[in-house]
């Protein structure tokens, strides 16, 4: 499925694409990130374990009104798995990611 958010899809395509520079560009100069709720370097986490890794994200569903994802996962690092991704997304930028395994939020 295509995420209905443009921000959040061109996001996606972007980690798909391995493309650093088109992630970077629709992040806000103060973007966040945590990972199972702890607080996360950004670009150091994003690098390691999408860039670095050759992550793939397909989405499987959305939910709150298209901010959050539930995404199948394969990459190099980690091999395969569900996650969640909340986004923050403030015009056409992101200001926040909060990712995790799925079933920490019941999806699974």
């Amino acid at each position: 499925m295509r995420p209905s958010n443009p921000v959040v899809a061109a996001l996606v395509d972007a980690v798909n694409a391995g493309d650093r520079t088109a992630f970077y560009d629709l992040l806000t100069g103060d973007a966040a990130l945590t990972d199972d709720g702890v607080a996360r370097d950004l670009a150091e986490w994003c690098d390691a374990n999408l860039f670095d890794a050759d992550a793939r994200l397909t989405p499987e569903r959305e939910a709150l009104d298209g901010s959050r994802l539930i995404v199948a996962v394969r990459d190099d690092k980690w091999g395969e798995m569900t996650t969640y991704w909340d986004f923050t997304v403030d015009g056409d930028k992101i200001g926040r990611i909060d990712t995790g395994q799925a079933a920490a939020i019941g999806e699974d």
